[in-house]
């Protein structure tokens, strides 16, 4: 019987968190208990503040525990995009973000001593086409002056060093891309913001955010709570409690599978340097081994609209058979969703709307990206200079009539699976 949880959970199951009462006030409330939110509590806790997460669900209950535990320099569109929009400067300092928030997770790991199965472990990013294999050739050769990464090219004939599949034409290998135990992870950020003193109080929706003088009251079911800043932490879960933030943010369902525990010597050949993988594909797969090195864990994007792991998994394992042929008779032990917060420039965004603090839209980067910018934002609400950010600010465009149903979503994927198909 395949389980409808993330894997992840077997090893580290929901916490379970003793009741809390709703205080009547707090310097600061926090909206959301994933990465985001915690890193921002744990900023403000350590700074003196009394703060308080509020979270609908479980601690964690979001991505931050079902995501596939993989760390890049998380900028999706390049320089040369980047530039075009905010001009040069601004278009270096958002990819320099994107890389400084990549050393900074395996700075804060270990510095606080997490034990979550951290590892610099490189991606292997697979051409699915030849065309997709010359673009990488000419991105890892030409990279932008002062914002080089270590990365080389692995050509067609030699990727079985990489990866034992004969699907792909080749790739690039992003030498300091990381993996990442995503709920150990996540339940050491909850010690650590807890034991900084903020209370996390958990299956208690935040239903209304209302300014009452100068602060702000948040209305629950238990009960309101006065605060004096509002960090709203809430990326792909984002809803009717700030419409304009639901505007502006696509929730995308993500989707995985774990397959059966296998004999390590069977998973190292499949991925022989245990790389962390992603392809060139618009509707991309990602995928990596899991810590101990016995499965497989496959990710990626199976259906139009949004659909039930049930539906999901046998769609997944076919998608991952394609991949890895030898694994025609592996069972899948997992199936599970999370859902990520995708924006309409592909860029994240930190700010402030009506005096309500915000960072969101990671476009599925949100281990690394979500963790650094919820550190920044904490830091920002503390007056502190280092929380300044390339992305503080930058225009947030949304769509005429999109109010955060993505109706367009099942037509655009069906577009971009087209072009995937293509040749280009």
């Amino acid at each position: 019987m395949t389980k409808l949880a993330p894997y992840w959970w077997d090893d580290v199951p929901r916490p379970a968190l003793p009741d809390a009462a709703v205080p009547p006030a707090a310097d600061v409330a926090v909206v959301g208990s994933g990465y985001t939110g915690l890193h921002a509590a744990l900023q403000t806790a350590r700074g003196g503040r009394h703060t308080v997460v509020f979270d609908a669900e479980d601690a964690g209950f979001g991505c931050s525990t079902r995501n596939g535990g993989q760390i890049s320099t998380s900028v999706k569109p390049s320089y040369a995009t980047l530039a075009a929009r905010h001009g040069p400067q601004r278009a270096f300092d958002i990819v320099k973000e994107g890389q400084r928030s990549l050393a900074w997770i395996g700075e804060f790991v270990r510095g606080e001593g997490l034990d979550c199965d951290f590892r610099v472990a490189g991606r292997f990013h697979a051409a699915h086409n030849a065309a997709k294999f010359r673009v990488l050739v000419q991105a890892v050769e030409n990279q932008p002056r002062g914002l080089e990464v270590a990365a080389h090219i692995v050509p067609r004939a030699e990727q079985h060093a990489e990866i034992d599949t004969d699907l792909y034409f080749g790739g690039a290998v992003y030498e300091q891309h990381a993996s990442i135990h995503p709920a150990r992870y996540h339940q050491g950020l909850l010690g650590l913001a807890r034991g900084a003193g903020a209370q996390v109080v958990a299956h208690c929706r935040v239903d209304g955010i209302a300014r009452d003088g100068a602060r702000f009251r948040l209305t629950t079911a238990r009960g309101t709570c006065l605060a004096r800043d509002v960090v709203v932490a809430t990326d792909g879960y984002t809803g009717a409690l700030t419409p304009w933030l639901q505007r502006r943010v696509i929730p995308i369902g993500s989707y995985m599978i774990a397959t059966e525990a296998m004999p390590q010597a069977t998973v190292a050949k499949l991925i022989p340097r245990d790389r962390i993988v992603s392809d060139t594909r618009k509707v991309v797969f990602y995928y990596r081994t899991s810590p101990d090195r016995t499965r497989i864990l496959f990710g990626g994007r199976v259906s139009l609209d949004e659909t039930d792991p049930a539906v999901s998994g046998p769609l997944l394992r076919a998608d991952l058979v394609k991949v890895f042929p030898a694994l025609r008779e592996v069972r899948i032990t997992h199936s599970w969703m999370g859902i990520v917060a995708y924006t309409f420039d592909e860029t994240m965004h930190v700010g402030t709307h009506d005096g309500v603090r915000f960072a969101t839209g990671y476009c599925g980067a949100g281990v690394g990206m979500g963790s650094y910018l919820g550190m920044r934002v904490g830091q920002q609400v503390l007056g502190l200079p280092d929380g300044r950010t390339a992305f503080d600010g930058l225009p947030f465009p949304t769509r005429p009539f999109y109010t955060g149903r993505p109706w367009f979503l099942a037509p655009s994927i069906r577009y971009f699976r087209l072009r995937d198909r293509l040749p280009i």
